[in-house]
């Protein structure tokens, strides 16, 4: 097992087995001392911090637009879009989750000791888990409002879900904030303290039961802290999905309408296809990163959980650039931006 998993497994085990674990004391200290032949070199650690601090900031900036216009757009209406009220909840918990990152990054590389206590540990876990529960939930909200807003069906059930999905956003917005608090905070308390339930004593099993037993309890606990975010993932695919579909199926009509000229609301179309496809890759390999990351499989500085890492600060810079070049408001916002600061410079 990785250094993270063997944490778990050992508080599992101080649990439910106190008097054995205080006698495997010493055999813990040793481990602990070997953990250091695992630190990183001071390159790698430059370096891992260059790419994911980049990473960080261009996310911060690319949310920051995002959640300024959408802020600007408020003030001077008085009041925000259903989409604009997604982007502003996904821009600032991306915000927060990419200033949260760059510390994590920062403690774990510079001071390894005081990162890896376990208050300092879990604390930041759960804020992790909390802000990335939320990103997670406020991406598959938009890709579903998409999927609603966009796609053709005759269907009873989604013509009424298209009148009302505007109305029932901003509960379905809470609603997810609630639940990923929910999740973050069994694991920030410690839901490490789940009962045995055994009807033998615990002293009558030997210890290779007890490391199964452990094993077992970390296992339960990981598939259930991350069920979170297998809902919004599924939740994503089917709203991708059927988007696709729906768009390639008002392709095919349109071809058989055609006079022959180019159409450019086919080649919207086709764009529309394009990014929901890139957003649904992005999504998947985010999520699977995260699953891994949070599930604790790696060693804190072995190569894997690295690229997880990269993974997950890569994500959220990446899909908000993207946001930006393909939904028209935040594009044309983009351009007055660029057009007065070259005038800025100009002058």
């Amino acid at each position: 097992m990785s250094g993270s998993y063997h944490r778990l497994a050992h508080q599992v085990l101080r649990r439910h087995f106190p008097a054995d674990i205080e006698e495997e004391q010493p055999l813990r200290m040793i481990q602990a001392c070997s953990s250091s032949e695992n630190d990183l070199s001071p390159s790698l650690v430059i370096w891992m911090l260059i790419i994911i601090g980049t990473e960080c900031i261009l996310g911060i900036l690319a949310n920051g637009f995002i959640v300024a216009i959408n802020i600007a757009e408020w003030i001077h209406n008085k009041v925000l879009s259903t989409s604009g009220k997604i982007l502003l909840c996904l821009g600032v918990s991306r915000i927060g989750l990419q200033s949260l990152m760059m510390l994590e990054l920062t403690l774990s590389s510079t001071s390894p000791q005081f990162y890896n206590d376990d208050v300092v540990y879990h604390a930041f876990r759960g804020c992790f888990m909390f802000l990335n529960h939320c990103s997670v939930w406020f991406a598959a909200w938009l890709s579903f409002f998409y999927f609603v807003k966009v796609a053709d069906f005759s269907y009873s059930l989604f013509l009424k879900l298209k009148w009302r999905i505007s109305r029932l956003m901003p509960w379905l917005l809470q609603l997810s904030v609630f639940a990923s608090l929910g999740q973050s905070v069994l694991f920030f308390q410690n839901i490490h303290t789940m009962n045995c339930n055994s009807m033998f004593p615990p002293h009558s099993f030997n210890s290779t039961w007890k490391k199964s037993f452990a094993e077992a309890t970390v296992i339960n606990l990981v598939l259930f802290l991350n069920l979170g975010i297998f809902i919004p993932l599924v939740m994503f695919i089917l709203a991708a999905t059927l988007l696709i579909i729906s768009l390639k199926r008002h392709i095919l009509h349109m071809k058989s309408n055609a006079t022959g000229s180019r159409d450019p609301s086919m080649e919207a179309h086709l764009g529309a296809i394009r990014a929901i496809s890139y957003f649904l890759i992005l999504y998947i390999v985010k999520v699977l990163a995260l699953f891994l990351y949070m599930s604790n499989f790696f060693d804190i500085n072995s190569p894997l959980n690295i690229l997880c890492k990269i993974i997950m600060a890569a994500y959220p810079a990446g899909h908000s650039i993207l946001l930006i070049q393909d939904n028209p408001g935040l594009k044309r916002a983009w351009k007055r931006l660029q057009a007065r600061v070259h005038l800025y410079f100009k002058k």
